[in-house]
This record gives structure tokens, sequence and C-alpha cells, in this order.
């Protein structure tokens, strides 16, 4: 396996110091705190450890410091209900002896039903895109030095961007974006890991968005995510492209609303994300 990729998954796992308490590790990416993904991630994994015969189909999350990526982040997990077809968890990250993350997520057990979906947006292939580590490469040597240490890192998933990024935000641009995006290598054939890395991943690009209509610096502003939601339809997997449309219908009062959209290659919607981050303009 790809070695970042093989990285990647060590965080996703967990150490388990009790039966409802777990431990995990950092990784920094170039950004001033851990990536919010990653907590997202990780407590989905510390939720799931908890389950049987379920699979998450939805999760509620508030970010509420900042994380410490050279310190370990304890994960608590609350079995909240088990019922016959849904179970409910509750998960408290804790690092330095505060809160920095709490989320909810509901487990369903397989079950058959109504069928229907919104339909994939029209759009370029992968193959015919640029890929974006090389439109990164290009832009870091002119992009300040805060935001050059995010672009030039390496990560374990591919993005192809449908619209070019503007990172100096020279002109204004529509509240919404496409890009197909996929691990770097192939995976386990183990849902529940390929629903937790989706969960790490639906954080990159979301609040970009709500950036598109503003021509502001990335220098000039304080970006961070608050709340997360996500929704999961249908089975996937992350190592096949999957496409991310994205849409930003508000900004207000310091706050930036964005929803994504994520289907696979051949139209299938597998999930829905939801997110409002501060977006904070500095003098």
């Amino acid at each position: 396996m790809n070695k970042l990729l093989e990285d990647l998954v060590r965080v996703m796992t967990l150490e388990r110091l009790e039966d409802n308490l777990f431990r995990g590790q950092s990784r920094d990416i170039g950004s001033p705190q851990v990536f919010g993904g990653q907590v997202l991630g990780q407590a989905l994994t510390a939720a799931t450890a908890t389950i049987e015969h379920r699979m998450v189909h939805s999760l509620h999350a508030y970010f509420l410091r900042r994380g410490d990526f050279n310190s370990p982040i304890v994960y608590e997990v609350d079995r909240a209900w088990d019922g016959k077809h849904f179970a409910t968890r509750r998960v408290i990250a804790i690092q330095h002896g505060r809160q920095i993350f709490n989320m909810s997520a509901s487990f369903q057990a397989p079950e058959d039903g109504l069928d229907h979906q919104a339909q994939m947006p029209a759009v370029p292939s992968p193959e015919s895109l640029p890929d974006q580590a090389t439109i990164y490469a290009q832009a870091a040597a002119q992009a300040p030095e805060s935001v050059r240490r995010v672009l030039e890192r390496k990560r374990p998933f591919e993005f192809k961007p449908v619209q070019p990024p503007d990172f100096m935000r020279l002109k204004a641009g529509p509240p919404h974006k496409e890009l197909w995006f996929r691990a770097v290598d192939t995976l386990p054939d183990e849902q529940a890991l390929h629903r937790c890395l989706l969960a790490y991943v639906s954080d990159f690009h979301l609040l970009d968005t709500a950036l598109n209509p503003h021509v502001v610096s990335f220098d000039k502003l304080v970006v961070a995510s608050i709340d997360h939601a996500m929704w999961f339809h249908r089975d996937l997997r992350i190592d096949d492209w999957l496409l991310y449309a994205l849409d930003s219908p508000s900004a207000s009062g310091a706050r930036g609303f964005t929803r994504g959209s994520i289907f696979t290659r051949d139209g299938k919607l597998v999930a829905s994300v939801a997110q409002e981050g501060l977006i904070r303009v500095t003098q």
C-alpha cells in the first residue's frame, strides 16, 4: 500500500484503553491545528468499534477547540441506545483535560426500502482533468507562507478539480464547485473503514467553496470548522473516483455554510455533507 495511505489507516486505527475509551495519534497536514477531518474520522472509528451488525448512516459533530497534533487525543464513547434496528453513540474527544470535539452518530442494520436520489452534475471525467497536486505546486511559489505549508503537503488522496482554484482571490466566482477524489491506493473491503475515511476527506474543500464569491487573500482570513454533519446513503469505495459537488447558500456573521453531495463515477449518490465554519477577515 502507498505509504501515505498506510499511515492514514494507521492514524484511523485507535488504541483501545477500555471498553468505551480510545486513544489516537495526529498528523501535521500543514495547518496550525489538528485537521478537523482527522478528529471526525477517528471519532467515527471509536463509535464504530462499539457497534455490531450495523453501519453508520448519519453523524452530527461540533469542533470546540483547536487540537494539538503533538499530543494524543482520547475518545470517550457513550453507548446511548441499542435498539432492534438502530443504535446511537455519543463521542467526546479530550485533549489536555478539555473537550475539543463532540459527535453523535446513528447506526442502522441492513434494511430494504424506497429508493430515489438527486442526479449527478454533468462534469468532465477525472482522467481529462489536471491533478490538484500539480496545480498546488505551481501556485505555492507565489503563495503566502501560511498557505504554502498546506499547498506543498503530500496527501493520501488524489483530487481532480473541475474548476481551477484561485489561491490569491484575484476575482470573485460562483459559490459552488465540483471535484473528483479518491484514495491513492487500494484499500481492504471493509465498508466501515471506507466510511471513516470518507468522513476524514469530506472536511477538505468545504469552506473554500464559501470563499469563492469573495475577493480576500487567504493570509487575511481566519478559517475554521464549527460543525459538520454527514449522511451515508449507500455503500461506497473511497479508493474509486468519487465526485464532490459543493455549494454555499450563505455567508454571514463571520460564518460560511456549505453543502456537499458525493457521487460514485456511475452517478450513485453515496453521501451528503453540510458544514458551517468560521470565516473571519483580519485587519
